[in-house]
């Protein structure tokens, strides 16, 4: 372990449960316990609880605050309420992406924002730039710690603990987890990354251990086990979830990751409306695809995809699929190569042809409501 990298508030439960570790964000994460395929298999199945405090949290607070998050984010704050959460992202002034994040609607003058762990501190930069007097812009990426319960048995465990679990999708509670007599808060989020029916639990940052703790052995009970990273990335990638840095970038913009859904066309204003309306009124120059092997191998990220002999693209993400036994991976090619579902294309994987399905994601169907 790198002496430079972040660890999380239950570093030292991890390492107890015998957990491989990687360097991801800036952060020293568990990769895997069981292995990611058991891991992957829990999730799907039964149950995994994830470890994802190294996600950045921030708050915006003050009179207007929510209509100031809206002026600024690209999707519809508008569309939803106090108590709601939304998916959305922080875009350049060339329309590329700062980053996605969960936007949290605590009450009009308080939202509370999810960003990934790397980009933080630039998604609160943006937003303090812009703030006007009276709006605050906080970074309290150390003040909570995140806990994903995902899985059809999902409520099952939280519902063991006396945590609210009747909450729509993309909505959020406020409750208490009692651990040995002490009451801990905790926001209870109905959001998660796996395509399951799931929730994202925030305790205070020095009290994730103990909630974890007193998570496991319910969620082992419950048939499942603790996932880490490998299986968080198996289980999106079967989603086709973006992942920054991969399908969504600052060179990677929205609307050829196919995240046209999460902007507010009609807003009056949001970080490089102009140039996005101009890139969906021309049309893109590539768009994100889904890719399924058709015979033996795994795609990796930044693997050529061609077609008679003609390179049209690359991918930006690929892995083995363990709900459907094959290769996947999710790929830009060329708006030009007029590629549709059901054309094949070649992959260069290491040097090895490997033929591919041009498909739509998401590769597996979601159960997240």
């Amino acid at each position: 372990m790198s002496e430079s990298l972040l660890l999380g508030p239950a570093d030292q439960f991890h390492r107890a449960l015998g957990a491989s570790f990687a360097e991801f964000g800036g952060w020293d994460m568990p990769v895997s316990y069981a292995g990611t395929v058991a891991e992957h298999t829990a999730v799907r199945e039964a149950v995994g609880v994830f470890d994802v405090s190294h996600l950045g949290k921030a708050s915006v607070t003050g009179p207007g605050a929510a209509d100031f998050v809206n002026a600024c984010l690209t999707n519809d704050l508008s569309k939803i309420a106090a108590g709601k959460a939304q998916y959305t992202l922080c875009t350049n002034e060339s329309g590329g992406v700062i980053d996605d994040l969960i936007a949290y609607w605590v009450a009009d003058d308080d939202v509370f924002l999810i960003p990934n762990a790397a980009n933080t501190a630039a998604v609160v930069g943006a937003l303090a730039a812009a703030a006007p007097a009276g709006i605050t812009v906080t970074n309290r990426h150390s003040d909570f710690g995140v806990l994903a319960v995902q899985g059809p048995k999902s409520a099952d465990v939280l519902s063991a603990l006396g945590l609210p679990t009747e909450l729509e999708y993309m909505s959020f509670a406020d409750a208490e987890l009692t651990v040995d007599g002490r009451a801990i808060p905790i926001r209870v989020c109905r959001t998660g990354y796996t395509g399951e029916h799931g929730y994202e639990l925030l305790p205070p940052w020095d009290d994730t251990a103990a909630v974890l703790e007193a998570l496991l052995p319910v969620v082992t009970e419950a048939g499942g086990q603790p996932a880490g990273l490998g299986a968080r990335d198996t289980l999106r990638t079967e989603m086709g979830y973006p992942l920054h840095g991969h399908e969504l970038s600052v060179d990677i913009t929205p609307v050829q990751a196919r995240c046209g859904w999460a902007v507010g066309w009609k807003k009056e204003s949001f970080f490089g409306r102009d140039a996005l309306l101009a890139e969906k009124d021309a049309g893109p120059v590539r768009k994100l695809w889904g890719l399924k092997a058709v015979g033996r191998g795994v795609p990796r990220a930044d693997c050529t995809v061609r077609r008679d002999g003609v390179d049209i693209g690359v991918t930006t993400s690929g892995t083995f699929s363990p709900t459907l036994k094959q290769g996947i991976a999710l790929a830009l090619i060329d708006s030009s190569a007029e590629v549709a579902k059901g054309d094949r294309v070649e992959l260069d994987v290491r040097g090895r042809a490997l033929e591919c399905e041009v498909v739509l994601p998401p590769f597996v169907s979601a159960h997240t409501s």
